[in-house]
Parts: structure tokens; sequence; C-alpha cells
């Protein structure tokens, strides 16, 4: 059953969501379109793409669906990159309701007609099976916990591990979950999120990643990213 969630207004005018039963909010209060944007796009699928300029495939694994956010800003990028294909599984357990989802301002703030359009059709999209959003991008949602979830390894290119805060869902956090979602990292693939906790760090550098600790979106000082690429030079 979906806790009880409240629409709040964010820093930059974004929405975010609180769920009321954790007590937490789904992105940072500060603003979740520059989170998302700062964190995911930028020291995410940006620097992938830095390091792959003939890149003509992209496969990309999102822990943490929620309002869409994440998923919404990669379909705007990969309008401009058309030489690319993308595949997007995203892995959401507790699936939002229409009636939040319709209030969310997103792309009323991002100006963009086509991506209320791409919005729409990303939450009508059936579950756990793959569904084409643009020519270039093929989408799958799956509705499961993380610990359901049959893991493929060397499958992913970049991770976005968007899952709610370690204090809050402990178990998402655990060596034996970080390892599980990074056993599908190919063998220069990324991970990327928005914690910068030193056990975190810790974890990722005992799996054999390569961590980076970097500046943090606005009102958050530090996140991580870490990657395979250091293990194959």
């Amino acid at each position: 059953m979906q806790d009880e969630i409240k629409i709040m207004d964010t820093g930059d005018g974004s929405h975010t969501l609180l769920n009321v039963a954790l007590n937490e909010t789904y992105h940072s209060r500060h603003g979740a379109l520059r989170e998302s944007q700062h964190v995911f796009l930028k020291e995410g699928l940006a620097y992938w793409l830095e390091k792959h300029p003939k890149a003509q495939d992209l496969s990309i694994f999102e822990m943490g669906m929620g309002t869409a956010l994440n998923l919404i800003l990669t379909l705007q990028a990969a309008q401009q990159l058309p030489q690319i294909k993308f595949s997007y599984t995203t892995l959401e357990a507790f699936p939002l309701s229409n009636l939040v989802i319709k209030q969310l301002n997103y792309t009323a703030l991002l100006q963009d007609v086509s991506l209320k359009v791409l919005f729409e059709k990303v939450h009508e999209a059936s579950w756990d099976e793959w569904h084409t959003i643009l020519p270039n991008f093929q989408l799958k949602k799956v509705q499961q916990k993380l610990e359901e979830y049959h893991i493929e390894n060397a499958s992913v290119d970049l991770i976005y591990y968007d899952a709610f805060a370690p204090n809050k869902q402990a178990e998402l956090w655990t060596l034996e979950a970080i390892g599980r979602v990074c056993s599908m990292l190919k063998s220069e693939g990324v991970f990327v999120t928005y914690s910068a906790k030193g056990q975190l760090k810790r974890d990722l550098k005992f799996l054999g990643l390569s961590v980076e600790t970097l500046q943090g979106p606005p009102g958050k000082v530090e996140m991580v990213r870490a990657s395979m690429m250091e293990m194959n030079e």
C-alpha cells in the first residue's frame, strides 16, 4: 500500500514529494530540478558521454524512479543525441498515483511542450515490459524491490542510484545491495548518486571501483561518482 504523499515546493520552484511515513522527501528541498540536473545529468550522463564520444548505445539502470524527474531529463538529452540508442531500466517498488503525477510541475518549468507529452507517455507506459518512448529511447519500468530484481551482470553503462537516504532506507545502502547493483556495470561503467556517506565510499572501493567525491548540488556539499574505468586501464 502506498504511503501518504504530499507535494512540496523546493528552492528552485520545482516540486518534490514528502513521504509522510518516512518523513523524507524524494528530492532536495533546495531544488529538485537542480539536484537531478547536477547529480544525474551533469555528473552522470554528461560525464559518461564525454568519456565515450563515439558511443552508439547507452544502457542506464535507475534505482528509484519516483517522480520520473531523472528519466524525463534523460529523455530531454536523448532528443539531442539521435545517434545514440538509449536503453533505460528504472526500478520502483511503490509507484505514485496518477493524481499525484498530474500535479507535478517539471515540464512546465522546463518550458518544453514535447517533454509534457513524453512525461505523460512515460507514466502511462505499462510496467515490466519494454516501450519505445523515442525512436532512440527504449524504456522498461520495473515494479519490484531491489532484492527481488533479477540482476544481469555486466549489462549496464550508467547507474543512477536514487534511493531514499541511508538513514531512511538503510537496506538499500548495504554492501550487499550496492554490490548487487554494481555487478551490473560494464567494464567502463559509472555509478552516480547524491549521497556522499563515508561507508558508501568505503564499500564502493571495496567492490573495486574508483571513487570520486564531487561537489554536490545546491544545499549539499558533496556527492559521489564511482567507475570501473581505472580497473581496465
